[in-house]
């Protein structure tokens, strides 16, 4: 499967697939994919190329305003929020929302993982912007 927003592929596990179920969002009325698979995760396939699934918080621990369901569009508008903070106004300390948006990217980019998403390249881009919060906050 392509996630079209990262253009990274997983692998769907199909011997694995358990049911599928067309859903409506409540707010859009458009409709999605989502397939549920034997160890109880989920993957939801929505129009146009997105890839929805259930953040991990293994390495963030809890994240206050974390969603049940986070995609990798999510992580690349927080990460571009981050660094509009961090190098469009390098004179200024960052605010206590990046590290917050920080910890939602790692749980999300540790849920991308779990479903088979090769995000290790994604990891080093966030790893340089958490290693410039840590040098201006001190």
């Amino acid at each position: 499967m392509l996630d079209v927003a990262s253009g990274k592929q997983a692998r769907i596990p199909w011997r694995e697939i358990a049911a599928f179920e067309e859903k409506t969002h409540p707010e859009t009325n458009d409709a999605y994919l989502v397939l549920l698979f034997e160890n109880g995760s989920q993957l939801a396939l929505v129009d146009p190329g997105g890839v929805a699934f259930a953040p991990s918080t293994e390495n963030s621990g809890p994240v206050p305003g974390l969603p049940p369901v986070v995609c990798l569009k999510d992580f690349l508008t927080l990460k571009g929020r981050v660094d509009h903070h961090l190098y469009d106004h390098p004179d200024e300390p960052p605010p206590r929302e990046c590290l917050d948006m920080m910890m939602i990217c790692i749980a999300t980019l540790d849920g991308a993982r779990a479903v088979g998403f090769d995000v290790g390249d994604l990891e080093g881009q966030l790893e340089k912007s958490l290693n410039e919060i840590e040098k201006r906050t001190g």
